[in-house]
């Protein structure tokens, strides 16, 4: 993860040195080389694809690449607001850290879970919460397009509504493989602890309008920035509308930086006429140098 553009370009090298140093351990090494077990836990997953996307983000800015508008889903807000210059890189990778941490800590290992619900409308999936929970947490926490919405909440209200789902006509609705049930109610013990790290934080006002997923509308100021990342801990990403809004906006490159081509294949979803690129390693991020040097 971010191997190779490190090898390959001083600026994400530096990236790495800065996230080692804040961090107190050589996150560098678990992102290069390993292990996978230890990659996979919370606290180290977030400032590791944190760091990841920034060392990428930083070497496509230095060639000159400006956005117009800058999203992240979920963790990946973060990323947003650095590239934003909302937050320093430094402070965002500390608090990701907690913010792994806390969203681990909030539940015990089993007693949350999520599901994906495939090819099943909002309302649909709403509905398929509300029958489901019977006095328990089950809740929309991921809408990623009309195609994929993910539920979250306690483990038995979720197989619940997985099997209703299936029962109701969704193409498919699988458990998904996560540590913990993220963006539900049951995330309020780990909204409370990171407030107190978010108001310590300096946040600036951002100098790209950044999409927050809590209200998929832009934050242009510092202390709506600060509070789209607190109340994002526990309600849903809405991925879809934020795009919605981007398209709306005249949007017709999206250029996803980090690890994988996730927000690619949602993008496809929604519209399939739109350029879809990604930067993570020196081949993508040649080929996307190239269509916006085309495009330019």
């Amino acid at each position: 993860m971010g191997k190779e553009l490190a090898e390959k370009y001083p600026i994400a090298r530096r990236t790495f040195e800065e996230a080692d140093e804040a961090l107190g351990y050589k996150l560098s090494e678990v992102c290069f080389s390993g292990p996978e077990e230890r990659l996979r836990l919370t606290e180290v997953t977030q400032p590791a694809i944190l760091t990841s996307s920034i060392a990428a983000w930083r070497v496509l800015d230095a060639k000159g690449i400006q956005p117009s508008f800058v999203a992240g889903h979920s963790l990946g807000e973060y990323s947003a607001h650095v590239a934003a210059g909302t937050l320093r890189f430094l402070d965002a990778v500390g608090t990701v850290r907690l913010r792994g941490k806390y969203m681990q800590e909030a539940v015990p290992v089993g007693v949350g879970a999520m599901a994906a619900i495939l090819g099943m409308d909002l309302a649909a999936v709403m509905a398929v919460c509300r029958d489901a929970a019977q006095g328990e947490v089950c809740e929309p926490a991921n809408i990623n397009s009309q195609e994929q919405i993910v539920i979250s909440g306690h483990t038995a209200a979720v197989e619940r509504a997985a099997k209703l789902a299936d029962e109701r006509g969704a193409k498919r609705a699988k458990l998904l493989p996560v540590s913990a049930p993220f963006h539900c109610s049951l995330m309020k013990p780990a909204e409370d602890r990171l407030a107190g790290n978010l108001d310590g934080l300096v946040f600036r006002r951002p100098e790209i309008p950044v999409v927050c997923n809590v209200d998929a509308a832009l934050v242009e100021d510092a202390n709506g920035s600060r509070d789209a990342l607190l109340r994002q801990v526990t309600r849903p990403v809405k991925w879809e509308p934020s795009m919605r809004m981007l398209l709306a906006q005249g949007v017709h490159t999206f250029v996803e930086i980090g690890p994988g081509k996730v927000l690619c294949g949602l993008l496809r979803q929604m519209d399939r006429s739109k350029a879809g690129l990604h930067v993570e390693d020196e081949a993508s991020l040649q080929k996307t140098l190239e269509h916006l040097a085309v495009k330019a």
